[in-house]
């Protein structure tokens, strides 16, 4: 697992968990339109699938996921013959490369910054000689001293920064923020944790190359809407992330790691989110993040397999109807 997701998933268990409301076989999804330009991701971390590249690859494949997540940390330690002989299966499996996790924790001191900052260029080389386009990370909604302004200034540079690094492997960023209104009294600072605020960062940063990672929940808790997803343009999009949260808790009093998989519960309108993606052009990887528990404490292959079924069956949801 790289850094970025695993200093995450250890930040969300400090704060909850939860059990998978449900995890029997979803119904068989309907056709999929045409008009869907978006892939069914499988990022093993997020549902406690932790194994190796080939072996996350294999299991994408096996459960008939579309795109697969890249591993910035193995894949540079590769020649660049195995990478391309590595991208060369993904392909030949049928699937497509879904993003990257960003190798880089900007958040912390100085010097792990830069410590970290100066191994970037190489795992941007072995994500470009992959065929690896999209790298993503998350904001954190709140901080201990920092202002919201001198707060604001540390995300802009460093992450122009890291920006330029990607941009010069034809990389694009993608940034999520982090809505759930329980965190955001968590530390001193509230900071950005809406999509307009991001969108402001975006703008400051200024490398072209960075976007939004858009998550059902944080867009949901947020309370963001579908005018604004359907104000952006699908190269805005680099990573989406469809989930669903539990019934009979209200939206300010949900809990960041007690959260379900997509079409679950039908708390979080899934299909009007996924169906702004798709009449905008979004043509990136759509993957399930529920951080659950229970689902994590499952076997590789049973989580992947009620991880694609819910996948499948929020796509279902859209029909024909585009």
């Amino acid at each position: 697992m790289n850094p970025s997701v695993s200093s995450r998933r250890h930040f969300l268990q400090t704060v909850s968990a939860s059990a998978l409301a449900s995890l029997a076989p979803m119904s068989t999804f309907a056709q999929v339109p045409s008009a869907r330009k978006w892939t069914l991701n499988l990022v093993g971390g997020a549902i406690g699938v932790n194994v190796g590249q080939k072996e996350i690859i294999a299991l994408a494949q096996k459960y008939g996921f579309e795109s697969v997540e890249a591993r910035p940390g193995e894949l540079a330690t590769m020649e660049p013959a195995a990478i391309q002989e590595l991208a060369a299966s993904v392909s030949e499996a049928g699937l497509q490369w879904g993003s990257a996790g960003l190798p880089v924790d900007f958040r912390k001191d100085r010097n792990t910054f830069k410590q970290q900052l100066r191994k970037l260029p190489k795992m941007a080389k072995a994500l470009q000689t992959a065929g690896v386009d999209r790298v993503s990370t998350w904001i954190m909604p709140t901080h201990a001293e920092r202002t919201y302004l001198e707060n604001f200034e540390l995300h802009s540079n460093r992450l122009r920064r890291v920006a330029e690094i990607l941009k010069d492997h034809g990389q694009r960023l993608g940034m999520e923020y982090v809505g759930t209104q329980t965190l955001l009294v968590r530390d001193r600072y509230p900071f950005l944790h809406t999509l307009a605020e991001t969108q402001e960062l975006m703008d400051s940063i200024g490398t072209g190359n960075v976007g939004i990672v858009l998550d059902s929940w944080h867009w949901w808790t947020s309370e963001d809407t579908l005018e604004q997803i359907q104000q952006l343009k699908g190269e805005d999009v680099i990573l989406v992330d469809a989930n669903d949260a539990p019934r009979g808790v209200a939206r300010e009093d949900q809990l960041d790691g007690n959260r379900q998989l997509p079409a679950s519960t039908g708390v979080i309108p899934i299909k009007g989110f996924l169906q702004a993606l798709t009449t905008i052009g979004y043509d990136g990887p759509v993957r399930a993040e529920p951080f659950n528990r229970t689902l994590n404490d499952l076997e590789n292959d049973a989580a992947c397999q009620a991880t694609i079924d819910a996948l499948k069956k929020a796509v279902g949801l859209l029909g024909h109807e585009q």
